[in-house]
């Protein structure tokens, strides 16, 4: 994009108009930003990020930040283009440095013939280094000198939008607008603070630094003229959940579900409906069935660690046949783990994490925007066959924006409430042959028989059993529903070659990577016949796989977890199990990190091999 450069360092000047300058045009731009986390280098991105969704620009960002509550070293990463963005970007086109540990840990994630911004007052680059055009700029000092050295640093993080701003035209009345919305809340100093350190950086001759400045193209999927919504994967997650009908639930707080709760907490009241912050995990979810058990569709979350405490009155949820919606943003373990790190290790947990035979469901979103549509998903299907729900999200698509279609929600929004009407003198809340139909409590019985809901097994009226007939009956007809459902999905759908050398599976944020590593590999000097086949459901399987399985020689299956003592991922042993497949092997990686493209090019080739 640009040639290399010698170091250079640019002073401050006045917040005045720059003068008008040629462009280069790019299709798409990676930018990292790497700091500390307490100087709001989310903000940027997110800034950023919005922008781009405005812009009727397609954007996916990424970020990393320290589980402890003193802050830490922290990137935002955001890529924007006129084209699909499917993943953040391996490698980053520009990065800014804040600082000496910045500059230090991310230089090699800078592609060759880049642009580095570093702050001068805390960087030092090795000045041997030829592969990138260098941008000293005394970020901090330029800061305090904007808003009046009254604010120490605070507000170089504005100061660096106000700079890219700059060398990418964008759109300044969007912005300002975008930080009046984020920081007028603070009041009005801190909203004017705010303007004069972006204006400072704005104004800053970069172009005299980089020789040029660039401009993003126009067009693309997103350039129809249409509303779009532009935000991350929890809060989309959270009103795809209102849409839903849900309208009461509980929990404790844990990342990276916190975000969720926070939103129900005050987007329930607005509906007439209740979120409790319970004492633990177990109480939540127990004030959740509790909700579920008065004739509405409820929600728990957590992430794995507290999703292992919710596994026995899940199974009384299971036994009960309830609908309940269960949320697990996941992060690394076992334990504690790494709290703001990704990885896809509770899969097995979340279908199989209970004693006795309790088949349950398990969905998960592949994106941002599907985030909200799982939800309806989920609450379609807890309703339909009484039965908890569980969505398996994950700290990459919960923390990542994206730009998207607006839902129509006059089309979606559902409308659950208790169903009071008299039961008739033959009910049965538990028949043998059907679903069961709890009668929520204060439901009138014309028998004058009053059912019971127990974690005990139980007979058709829910009186509670010990004949080895009906538990096999019970046990029988739980999983007859499952099975239903399963006969009732649609088949995934497949990208690529429909038949040929690999196909390539992948669940949750695998998505994105997944599709342009198959998208490259197809249309390379060398192309392969591939194909991508990514999983929503996951528990029950759709139908189909193993039809589909057999027209491939290889099958690779990408996700983000340990490839256990048998050498194969949880997703790949369920899939092995399900389709008796030798050919299904496993991509597997545990760094806490979501996939780069080359990463899974490498392990569909690797595979491809026969290795």
């Amino acid at each position: 994009m640009v040639s290399p450069n010698s170091p250079v360092t640019g002073e401050a000047s006045p917040a005045t108009p720059p003068a008008p300058v040629s462009h280069t045009l790019l299709p798409d731009v990676v930018i990292r930003l790497a700091g500390n986390s307490q100087d709001g280098i989310q903000s940027i991105g997110g800034f950023l990020a919005r922008l781009a969704g405005r812009s009727e620009q397609e954007v996916m960002t990424f970020m990393t930040i320290p589980s402890t509550i003193s802050g830490g070293p922290s990137i935002f990463q955001v890529r924007m283009g006129s084209g699909e963005i499917l993943s953040a970007g391996d490698q980053a086109d520009f990065l800014v440095a804040f600082y000496q540990h910045s500059y230090d840990a991310h230089i090699n994630s800078l592609r060759a013939g880049g642009v580095l911004i570093y702050d001068s007052d805390h960087v030092t680059p090795n000045p041997d280094d030829k592969r990138f055009t260098h941008v000293g700029l005394a970020i901090t000092s330029a800061t305090i000198e904007a808003a009046g050295g009254t604010s120490k640093d605070k507000g170089k993080n504005i100061f660096v939008l106000g700079l890219i701003a700059r060398i990418f035209d964008l759109n300044l009345d969007k912005l300002r607008k975008l930080i009046q919305e984020r920081i007028g809340g603070k009041g009005d100093d801190a909203a004017r603070a705010a303007l004069m350190a972006f204006d400072a950086g704005y104004a800053h001759p970069v172009e005299n630094l980089l020789g040029h400045l660039y401009r993003l193209t126009q067009g693309g999927p997103q350039q129809q003229d249409r509303p779009t919504v532009t935000t991350d994967g929890n809060t989309a997650l959270t009103y795809g959940l209102l849409a839903a009908g849900v309208r009461y639930g509980a929990a404790y707080p844990i990342t990276p579900w916190s975000s969720i709760m926070e939103v129900l907490r005050t987007e329930l009241t607005r509906y007439g409906g209740l979120f409790i912050q319970a004492e633990d995990e177990i109480a939540a979810i127990s004030h959740a069935l509790g909700f579920a058990y008065g004739g509405h569709l409820a929600v728990t979350g957590s992430s794995g660690p507290g999703l292992s405490l919710k596994m026995e009155a899940l199974g009384w949820a299971g036994m009960a046949e309830l609908p309940l919606i269960v949320i697990n943003v996941q992060r690394g373990g076992p334990s504690t783990g790494m709290p703001t790190n990704v990885e896809q290790s509770d899969l097995l947990q979340a279908i199989y994490g209970s004693h006795g035979d309790n088949p349950r469901v398990v969905l998960s979103p592949k994106n941002v925007e599907d985030c909200f549509y799982i939800a309806l998903e989920a609450g379609r299907i807890a309703l339909e066959y009484r039965t908890p729900v569980i969505i398996l999200s994950d700290q990459a698509i919960a923390t990542r924006i994206e730009a998207f279609e607006e839902p129509d929600l006059a089309k979606h929004m559902v409308t659950v409430k208790p169903d009071l009407t008299p039961r008739p003198a033959d009910f049965k809340p538990y028949p043998f042959d059907g679903i069961s139909r709890h009668a929520p409590p204060g439901t009138k019985m014309l028998s004058g028989k009053y059912p019971t809901v127990t974690g005990l097994e139980h007979d058709e009226l829910g009186h509670p059993t010990g004949s080895p007939v009906l538990h096999a009956k019970m046990n029988a007809k739980r999983r007859e529903k499952i099975k239903k459902l399963a006969a009732s999905l649609p088949a995934p759908e497949l990208y690529g070659d429909p038949e040929g050398d690999t196909l390539v599976v992948g669940w949750g944020c695998t998505y994105g990577p997944i599709r342009e590593a198959v998208m490259r590999l197809r249309s390379g000097d060398a192309p392969m016949k591939l194909a991508h086949l990514h999983l929503r459901h996951l528990s029950p399987l759709p139908p189909g796989l193993a039809e589909t399985f057999r027209r491939y020689r290889h099958i690779a299956v990408a996700e983000i977890n340990d490839e256990g003592i048998y050498g194969y991922g949880q997703l790949a042993m369920l899939l092995r199990a399900a389709c008796a497949n030798p050919a299904i092997r496993s991509i597997c990686k545990t760094d806490g990190l979501t996939y780069k493209i080359g990463e899974i090019i490498a392990g569909i080739k690797k595979i491809s091999a026969g290795s």
